[in-house]
């Protein structure tokens, strides 16, 4: 019986390390554009710290040849990820346990309400922190259950929504009321990356800024589409303000700010931790797509002085974050028309 478990477990290890691989492929074409927009980039005055993309580490990945979606990375080194992301950065205290964390001793009748009502004692910035985290914790859940491996048949995966998967990480029953409160901080998130976008509009909108592509008329074409991504964001209501965050009184609300800065800049550190590849590759991307969103909305009035005729000074957007920044908020919006496709699923299977 051990030796089928043990062949079992290698069976899934293989499927896992085969799923979650890297599609590296890069045409010609592309390599040669990466080159060129390097040597762009770097004539381009720069005002903030950019991640070394020459290093020896650092690899180009074409992101249509690796989907966002389920690869068999699963269980407690899973869990562990997840853990040190909430445990280590979201202003919880050791003696206060996250509902249905596997990783938590048993809590006995407690639902989760203790951890509730600590939260509410919070100031708002350190709930907002929380609530981030758990609507990016949702949102690659969604992808995975509306992505999943159905079947394998003759080498050629089979992928599609997993209804039993989506009610075990989401169902109000099965995760004793915890799914709908997960499912609520997606759509807050959703609203705060929204809202980036408007704020960062007027950054674009400067005839200096230009989307470099090696193509004068890809240039012009990917701003025109990118310009009219924002006209549309400025015509749907805000629900959240920012404005209303790190108001106290100076000193403190400073204090607060930068702890909140390396507190989220320490979960990217830990995402460097996913033993799966194309799990880093896309829980990368997601939170520096966040970081840079936060980054927008407490740079509004670095924003408001920026001169329409000269390079930026006091705010600054790598092609990096920008990268993130559109594809993160792509991925909150692919989770939000997943979850509607899950309720009709759901009512049809009734």
């Amino acid at each position: 019986m051990k030796v089928a478990n043990n062949t079992k477990e290698l069976e899934d290890c293989e499927q896992a390390n085969k799923l979650g691989a890297i599609n590296s492929t890069l045409s010609n074409q592309s390599k040669e554009a990466f080159i060129d927009w390097a040597r762009y980039d770097d004539s381009q005055d720069h005002f903030c710290e950019l991640d070394d993309e020459r290093s020896p580490a650092a690899q180009y990945v074409d992101l249509l040849l690796n989907p966002e979606r389920y690869t068999g990375y699963k269980g407690p080194s899973a869990w562990r990820v997840w853990n040190s992301i909430y445990e280590e950065n979201c202003f919880k205290p050791r003696s206060v346990y996250r509902p249905l964390n596997p990783l938590a001793p048993s809590r006995g009748e407690d639902d989760g309400e203790s951890f509730y009502t600590w939260l509410e004692g919070l100031c708002l910035e350190k709930r907002v922190f929380y609530k981030l985290i758990s609507g990016l914790h949702a949102s690659i859940n969604l992808h995975l259950c509306a992505n999943y491996l159905l079947e394998e048949t003759w080498g050629k995966p089979s992928w599609g929504p997993n209804i039993k998967e989506f009610k075990r990480r989401f169902d109000p029953v099965e995760t004793k009321g915890e799914g709908p409160r997960r499912l609520k901080n997606l759509y807050f998130l959703y609203l705060i990356e929204l809202r980036a976008l408007s704020k960062v509009a007027p950054y674009f909108e400067r005839s200096i800024v230009d989307l470099y592509t090696g193509n004068v008329e890809d240039d012009a074409d990917t701003k025109t589409l990118l310009l009219n991504i924002f006209q549309d964001t400025k015509s749907f209501p805000m629900h959240f303000d920012e404005k209303s965050m790190f108001a106290g009184d100076k000193k403190g609300a400073k204090s607060l700010k930068e702890e909140f800065r390396l507190h989220f800049k320490n979960i990217s550190r830990i995402m460097d931790c996913v033993g799966c590849d194309k799990c880093r590759l896309w829980g990368k991307l997601q939170t520096q797509g966040l970081g840079t969103a936060l980054k927008i909305l407490f740079s509004e009035k670095e924003i408001q002085k920026l001169p329409e005729n000269s390079p930026s000074k006091g705010f600054q957007l790598t092609r990096q974050e920008i990268v993130a920044l559109l594809n993160a908020f792509g991925r909150l919006s692919t989770s939000i028309r997943e979850l509607q496709n899950f309720k009709v699923l759901l009512q049809h299977s009734r």
